[in-house]
């Protein structure tokens, strides 16, 4: 049984939908970092820089329980020990590259974007306008790789296009003010359009609407989201 710690953001709607799509049994633990779970020493133990997703797998290599932190890295593990959505052999080092571009760039670049033009306690220009700018760079640069393409890896749909459309999802946030996204990106919104279709995306998005996350950005959240801004 793999326990699955979530809270209904971007990077573990991207294990959701793995889970969704390939059947594997789960047990969702929702984690509620707006309350700052995510620091208590129990989290910690599964994932020590405090954030989520995380799995614990109580059927992990040779019998043992494994626990994964990172979306990315439980994406590669999961995709592994089920031989799904892996792509064709040949695909790997493509496979990889594309991960790591999301994790490295589209994942961090929109999230700050987001930070700072909602959830910083002042408006900083130069911060709106580096992350927002790069975010958009980052789009262009997948966008200019799906002309033509149906897939971000090789032909058939891969983690890549998991990982992808967790952040995309949230277009709207990232490019603040922009009544449709993706216009600009009409190759990324095609792609988006039919990976959303699919019923297993609709499965995940009801993933955890049965818990009350907290959602009032107020001093509490504040405090549990960023505690780096409030020294000891």
């Amino acid at each position: 049984m793999i326990h699955f710690y979530y809270h209904p953001t971007p990077n573990p709607a991207k294990v959701a939908l793995f889970l969704e799509e390939t059947g594997l049994p789960y047990q969702l633990v929702p984690l509620d970092t707006g309350k700052g779970e995510q620091h208590t020493a129990q989290f910690r133990a599964i994932n020590p820089n405090g954030k989520v997703p995380a799995i614990v797998d109580s059927e992990g290599p040779g019998g043992r329980e494994a626990r994964v932190f990172d979306s990315t890295a439980i994406l590669l593990y999961l995709g592994e020990k089920t031989g799904q959505l892996m792509g064709a052999p040949t695909d790997k080092p493509e496979l990889l590259s594309w991960l790591m571009f999301i994790a490295t760039g589209i994942g961090p670049f929109s999230g700050q974007a987001v930070h700072f033009q909602y959830a910083a306690p002042e408006s900083i220009p130069y911060a709106i306008n580096r992350y927002r700018r790069e975010a958009e760079r980052h789009y262009q640069v997948l966008d200019e790789h799906l002309a033509g393409r149906d897939y971000i890896v090789g032909d058939s749909y891969t983690l890549a296009d998991i990982s992808a459309w967790g952040w995309i999802d949230r277009a709207s946030r990232v490019l603040k003010g922009e009544s449709d996204p993706l216009a600009a990106y009409p190759n990324i919104q095609r792609w988006f359009q039919a990976i959303d279709a699919r019923p297993a995306a609709a499965r995940a998005r009801e993933v955890g609407k049965d818990h009350a996350f907290k959602k009032d950005l107020d001093e509490q959240m504040r405090r549990a989201l960023f505690p780096s801004n409030y020294p000891a």
